[in-house]
């Protein structure tokens, strides 16, 4: 099947081969001259120990609760990498570690690598940084991914990359899990809050920032402040069926390769060194036994060089829940001909054992070994294992600097998104009474979701106590005694309702703090997106006061909210915004920051309508409608923006052509402020039903009161292309529509 036309599948390989030739720390034929050079030397068994990778808790003992120190067992860790000669290792083991202690682990593990085996390869370990170093105790963190989608900022995106991979690599960590590519169009779906949202484009855009971030944008991982990125999780897991984790997704082909495929395809483009496999099941095959996915598309079409790795205990996962294969062993078999490099095992060494077996039977060339351990080493020859694979105790100073919480809390500023201001009760002022209530007020937890210090990031004794909460940066804002306190519900029951409405009537306004407890993964599974009950009631109560209320919406996924929207008179959508997001929220309902966020998912009105916003046309035809709570890409400001004057320098175009786009936006409002200038195209009439648009560029903006800057689009041909009936990439002839806000203009494709 082809993927691409032969112009652009010829553009993937030019790109692939210019970033294997000349981005790589060393040059390519020095690079596979050492690696070939140790892979003769190397036996079978250590060949697939290299292909194995297990956990942290496997070689430690057992950890206190509450604890930020892991303590290795050095007979099961000598167990692991000198006698099963395995190749990495990754995870926390339980809970978030001291910088210094994950510097002393590594350093031990690298010494017995290094110096206690025959060839002295060392480990590569990683870890899921996936909203900042999570993991280290002294790391910043940052608002969670779907947050910083809410920022349409790829600088922010970049930075965060950046000061995530300074932050891992100084404890020893080179290898991130990250970022997330898959698109949020299950709301359903516990991981929802890790994807950039429901749009391809975006999250392609800021995949790519956030691995430049990551690996420096010339790729070279060698330099003491860089890490390898992890696309994952390749691919169509963000969209089960049933909206439960690790649960099958049903994707027709063409979708798969249009949208679902379009971010990692892109995120191929710049250099990522590393994929990890969906955990889940694509139109009836698991996709760790996807030769399709593993081989045809991501070596065969996209010419993919680096290391595949499995997800948490998939591999056995073949055999224990998928059923597909006859043995744990048989398991093995049909992971790696796929494609598979690495296997998270990840509690022990069977997937060496079962794979070194396999070899010798006959079943699996060693040929086929080889392909991976080759990949394997080449990773770490260039993030400079070989040369130097320890870290460095003066780089402890690099972790959870200032500036890099200022970084955070920007972030956390730029994606707040208002989504309601009925007669600008927003921003309040400073010298009202104000009750802050609900269930996410008072919670450090819940402000981060779910890999924050520990798995589920649930457990606020890892919570830093100068980090606030919502409560105490209100209070902080405009002091103590102007505030009064009541939970009025947990995020599933009341609690004390009367309490809360009897203070209400002795304030000026009201901040209702709504939303979700942390979750991560299949414990965050629901069956029913609306608000709890009990968080609905508390604030239909507080309605009843005659007091404005204000929501603040503390969520990972939107959560149906449709009974209290036209109740309150203000909504502030806070995402999980991070440590710092307590801050930028008060900086917001105070007037102290313009909000800036946009939506980067369409958020229901209903409990069964998960239309995205480039659904197709029959959706809004007839009795159908879009009618979505809000659509993607809204957000309110405290300032107004006006466009005008859109302008195309051509009329007619030809497929190899750009496009130029230009329009002027003005700030007709009394106060400085960002804005997200969104451009979208439809395709008017193809050979397969269009959407009725998609985004395909964005700028953000800042316009002082009164100015106006002319923002200015370069499109080429790929904003043109779909994915048609045979599965391949094309332009069509024909009529196409440009629209930023308000404003549209044709263009026509010719031959």
């Amino acid at each position: 099947m082809e993927l691409r036309k032969s112009g652009g599948l010829f553009f993937v390989l030019v790109i692939s081969i210019f970033w294997f030739t000349t981005v790589l720390a060393q040059p390519q034929a020095d690079l596979d001259a050492k690696t070939e050079a140790l892979l003769k030397k190397m036996t079978l068994k250590e060949k697939v120990g290299q292909m194995t990778q297990v956990t942290l808790s496997e070689v430690s003992k057992k950890r206190p609760d509450h604890s930020f120190e892991n303590v290795l067992d050095l007979k099961k860790l000598k167990s692991v990498i000198v006698d099963s000669a395995v190749g990495s290792l990754l995870n926390t083991g339980g809970a978030a570690n001291t910088a210094l202690n994950w510097q002393q682990m590594i350093t031990t593990m690298q010494k017995l690598a290094t110096q206690k085996t025959r060839l002295g390869i060392p480990v590569i370990y990683g870890i899921d940084a996936i909203h900042g170093s999570n993991y280290i105790k002294e790391a910043t963190l940052f608002p969670q991914s779907i947050a910083m989608a809410a920022t349409f900022n790829r600088d922010l995106v970049f930075n965060e990359g950046k000061i995530t991979a300074k932050e891992t690599r100084a404890v020893g960590i080179p290898w991130n899990f990250n970022p997330v590519l898959g698109l949020g169009r299950q709301p359903l779906w516990s991981r929802f809050w890790e994807t950039y949202g429901e749009d391809a484009y975006l999250t392609a855009e800021l995949g790519k920032a956030y691995i430049y971030g990551l690996q420096g944008k010339d790729g070279d991982v060698s330099k003491p402040d860089r890490v390898v990125a992890c696309m994952k999780h390749y691919a169509g897991y963000s969209v089960p069926l049933s909206g439960h984790d690790r649960t099958p997704a049903w994707i027709p082909q063409r979708i798969l390769l249009e949208k679902f495929l379009f971010p990692f395809e892109e995120a191929v483009k710049a250099g990522c060194y590393t994929a990890m496999v969906n955990s889940g099941d694509v139109n009836g095959t698991p996709a760790h036994a996807s030769k399709f996915l593993l081989t045809d598309v991501l070596r065969n079409a996209w010419h993919f060089k680096g290391l595949v790795v499995s997800d948490w205990n998939d591999v056995n996962n073949l055999y224990g829940r998928d059923h597909i294969a006859k043995s744990p062993k048989d398991a093995v078999r049909i992971a790696v001909q796929a494609g598979l490099d690495m296997s998270m095992v990840p509690f022990n060494c069977s997937f060496a054992r079962y794979l070194e077996e396999l070899v010798r039977e006959g079943t699996i060339p060693e040929s086929r070994i080889d392909a991976s351990v080759r990949r394997i080493l080449k990773v770490k020859y260039a993030l400079g294992l070989f040369e130097d694979p320890f870290p460095h105790q003066e780089r402890l100073q690099w972790v959870g600097k200032p500036e890099h919480a200022k970084v955070s809390l920007q972030a956390a500023r730029e994606a707040i998104t208002l989504l309601k201001n009925a007669n600008d009760i927003l921003p309040l002022k400073k010298s009202m009474k104000i009750l802050v209530t609900g269930p996410t007020a008072n919670s450090r937890a819940y402000l981060n979701g779910g890999w924050s210090y520990t798995w589920q990031g649930n457990d606020e004794f890892y919570f830093p106590k100068s980090n606030k909460t919502i409560l105490q940066a209100i209070r902080d804002k405009v002091g103590k005694k102007n505030v009064k306190y009541a939970r009025g519900a947990t995020v599933n029951k009341l609690d004390n309702i009367l309490q809360a409405v009897k203070k209400a009537h002795s304030v000026d306004a009201i901040v209702a703090c709504v939303g979700e407890s942390s979750y991560c993964e299949t414990p965050g599974n629901i069956n029913d997106l609306s608000l709890p009950q009990a968080q609905i009631t508390l604030v239909e109560e507080l309605v009843k006061t005659g007091k404005p209320v204000i929501l603040v919406l503390v969520e990972g996924r939107p959560r149906i909210i449709r009974p209290i929207v036209g109740k309150v008179q203000g909504i502030v959508m806070a995402y999980l915004p991070g440590p710092q997001g307590s801050k930028a929220i008060a900086d917001v309902l105070f007037g102290e920051v313009n909000p800036s966020g946009k939506l980067p998912f369409t958020y229901p009105k209903y409990v069964n309508d998960f239309i995205c916003y480039d659904h197709k046309y029959s959706e809004e035809y007839d009795v159908n409608r879009y009618d979505p709570q809000w659509p993607f890409g809204y957000g309110l400001s405290y300032t107004h923006f006006k466009y005008a004057n859109l302008k195309l320098d051509k009329k007619r175009l030809k497929p190899d052509e750009t496009l130029r786009v230009q329009v002027d936006v003005t700030n007709t409002g009394q106060r400085a402020g960002k804005e997200t200038v969104l451009l979208y195209v439809s395709d008017l009439v193809r050979s397969v039903s269009p959407p009725v648009r998609q985004l395909k560029s964005f700028r953000k903006i800042r316009l002082k009161p009164g100015e106006t800057k002319t923002v200015t689009f370069t499109l080429d041909k790929k904003v043109f292309e779909f994915v048609n009936a045979d599965n391949q990439w094309v332009v069509e002839p024909g009529i196409f529509k440009v629209s930023v806000g308000n404003l549209s203009a044709p263009v026509k494709i010719t031959e």
